[in-house]
């Protein structure tokens, strides 16, 4: 049985758990089963779960020494995104150790993080050790689509597996990002929402030679034009208020809450972590008009990527309602509300203490994630849930660039560090 860290991250990024989306995904099977087999082997019974074929989900707990403590969850998923070979220095399903990286799809988004897990448990069980509080193990499937076969499908059918947990630790959060000579370690709080949007323009078809004031391509232009004309008001949560004043105390620069672009233009490669969090966004992706150069259509759509930030979804839908115009309509695709953990809380605190046990030198900030990960659907359980996968990173390395990224790697120094952080917070 694997022990070391790397050892298992390399052995998980073996397994092609491809998600194409849209329910076209190669399976989490494999690495579920790998995944269930290692923690059986060390006395930690689990459970394959799979709501569709090949789409599984690991769940165990390992009881903690007080049952009274409010119980941790370890959420993290076993797929990954495509990657196409040719575009690799290396192939991606290898899992090859080279130059101090581990290489491969999955490697920071997110199987290190099951490894770093798995190599945890595996100290507690050669040395005899307990935690305190249970730990909670969700190993889930379909987090790169929409997650109706993993998070989603947990909370709706397995919510007794869950219970008594306080708080959850998932992806996007505890990397070192150097600024200077700083080190920062965000720890993600907070998630903006997820609103897709399908706009839909009609009009009145027609020959392309003819004139045509009723044209839904035309009014669907239109829609989007004012769209991008919106200038979303600042709108700071208590998440980012946070990361501002105390990013901007340790780096010595001076934050003006009510300028907040003056702020983050002084912050540095710091301001990367919070400009697309300040406010809402309407992001248009996809356009759908016509069939034939010489027909105008009746209808015309157009999809749109809706990010809201806690407390002001409702502030947004309604600015978008306000600028459609007459002739267009829209639909909600996707309704996943935006997430806001507590910043100031003894979960916080922990990471924090843990970080530092590793790195003095360590500031720890809270931060909002820009997109979303599973804490969307844990949350629906009253679940306090934090990003916190713990990385030590090299200088240079570009850690946001790494998921969902050709050459994805992960440095097998960081991934020790962030063993032996989740040791003592998971221990705790």
């Amino acid at each position: 049985m694997a022990e070391d860290v790397v050892d298992l991250c390399a052995a998980l990024l073996r397994f092609d758990t491809t998600n194409h989306g849209g329910g076209r995904s190669a399976g989490e099977r494999e690495a579920a089963e790998f995944v269930a087999g290692h923690l059986d082997g060390l006395g930690v019974p689990a459970r394959v779960l799979e709501p569709a074929p090949r789409r599984a989900n690991v769940l165990a707990r390992v009881p903690g020494l007080d049952p009274a403590l409010p119980a941790v969850l370890v959420q993290a998923h076993l797929d990954v995104v495509p990657a196409d070979p040719a575009e690799w220095s290396v192939p991606p399903f290898a899992g090859v150790e080279r130059d101090g990286y581990l290489w491969g799809r999955g490697a920071v988004d997110m199987k290190d993080m099951v490894a770093m897990v798995l190599s945890v448990l595996g100290a507690w069980s050669r040395e005899g050790r307990r935690p305190r509080r249970d730990v909670v193990l969700a190993f889930v499937a379909d987090e790169e689509d929409r997650g109706e076969h993993g998070a989603r499908w947990l909370v709706e059918h397995q919510r007794d597996h869950f219970a008594g947990v306080g708080a959850a630790i998932g992806e996007s959060g505890g990397y070192s990002y150097r600024v200077g000579s700083r080190r920062l370690y965000p720890i993600g709080t907070a998630e903006r929402g997820t609103s897709h949007l399908r706009l839909t323009a009609r009009g009145r078809a027609g020959h392309g030679s003819r004139r045509n004031t009723d044209n839904a391509v035309v009014h669907l232009l239109g829609a989007l034009s004012r769209l991008a004309a919106l200038e979303h008001p600042v709108r700071l949560t208590p998440t980012v208020r946070a990361f501002l004043e105390r990013t901007g105390r340790a780096l010595g620069v001076a934050v003006d809450l009510a300028d907040v672009d003056g702020t983050l233009a002084r912050l540095g490669p710091a301001a990367a972590l919070a400009e697309s969090t300040v406010r809402n966004s309407t992001t248009p992706t996809v356009l759908r008009a016509g069939y034939k150069v010489n027909v105008i259509p009746g209808t015309a759509t157009a999809e749109l990527d809706v990010r809201t930030l806690p407390g002001a979804a409702e502030e947004l839908l309604a600015s978008v309602d306000a600028v459609l115009g007459p002739n267009v309509t829209r639909e909600l695709l996707e309704d996943q509300r935006p997430v806001q953990a507590p910043v100031d809380s003894p979960w916080f605190d922990a990471m924090a203490d843990a970080l530092r046990a590793e790195d003095p030198e360590a500031v720890v900030v809270p931060y909002c994630l820009g997109g979303g990960t599973d804490a969307k659907a844990f949350s629906r359980l009253g679940i306090a849930c934090y990003g916190f996968s713990p990385l030590a990173l090299p200088e240079g390395y570009d850690y946001r660039a790494m998921a969902h990224g050709v050459d994805e790697r992960v440095p097998v120094e960081g991934l020790r560090f962030g063993a032996r952080v989740l040791d003592r917070f998971l221990s705790c």
